[in-house]
């Protein structure tokens, strides 16, 4: 189809090589003009919906991990703050990264100055080891370690933990590809995780994870993008006033569950 599509047009559309496909300057024109098409088809029928029942569809692009673990066990409170909003999700269970045209609001991750640092700030990229109280416990009595690992980060940390424990412990790795699997494990006692604030702060301040170590801020910022060029409506707005809100007052709670390790001071 792609082929007749280029034999009609009279032009490449794609440049095909070794490495795999990427579209040519008329490729890349088509695609966003087609794709300003279908923006303006979705925001037509979001229109219609929205006269029809009265709500308004606002689309996230979050992680698979913080909707499971951060907005799920809150998602009764936002709709109550914002009752008019129709959700709706485009998950993500790799790394938080990509253009945010298609959605609302996009939750990424940036260093100062990148293409995808714009947008209203969240909170830093804070990191630390958590596990669950009765892992915790577990952990005290026996020489071995259960590492529970996320194949999108770094490794150094539980290198780091293996160092501060006895030499004689012996220690297992569970690996996983969806964050939210990996916290899950965490979560039912089967090891440690690396924790990301943005994700695991619920669970911090209720206490079903508690912090192993020392938080451990990078040079990113985890931010709530929209698309560039157009009008936030005031539904949109709302939403991420009170993500922002709500993790702030996660925050708080931490600071006073846990106010030696200092991670609201390293979250802001």
């Amino acid at each position: 189809m792609l082929a007749r599509l280029e034999r009609h047009l009279q032009t490449r559309l794609f440049q095909r090589s070794g490495d795999g496909v990427s579209l040519t300057e008329d490729g890349d024109l088509l695609y966003e003009s087609v794709s300003r098409s279908f923006l303006s088809i979705q925001s037509a029928l979001d229109e219609i919906r929205r006269r029809k029942t009265g709500l308004e569809t606002v689309t996230l692009s979050i992680s698979s991990g913080f909707a499971t673990h951060w907005l799920m066990p809150r998602i009764g409170a936002l709709q109550e703050a914002c009752p008019h909003v129709d959700l709706r999700f485009q998950l993500i269970s790799g790394a938080l990264r990509g253009p945010v045209d298609s959605v609302d609001l996009g939750m990424r991750f940036a260093n100062a100055g990148d293409a995808e640092s714009e947008g209203a700030f969240f909170v830093n990229e804070v990191v630390f080891p958590v596990c669950s109280p009765a892992y915790l416990e577990k952990r005290g009595k026996a020489g071995q370690e259960t590492f529970i690992h996320f194949a999108g980060g770094s490794v150094d940390w539980i290198d780091r933990l293996r160092v501060n424990r006895a030499a004689e412990s012996h220690s297992d790795t569970l690996h996983f590809s969806d964050y939210a699997v990996v916290l899950q494990a965490a979560l039912l006692g089967q090891g440690v995780a690396l924790g990301w604030i943005n994700v695991v702060s619920h669970w911090l301040k209720t206490g079903a994870l508690a912090p192993l170590g020392d938080p451990m801020k990078t040079e990113r910022r985890c931010r709530l993008a929209a698309p560039r060029g157009k009008p936030m409506r005031a539904a949109v707005l709302a939403v991420r006033e009170w993500l922002i809100s709500e993790m702030r007052r996660d925050l708080d709670e931490i600071e006073a569950r846990h106010p030696r390790m200092g991670i609201k001071a390293a979250s802001l």
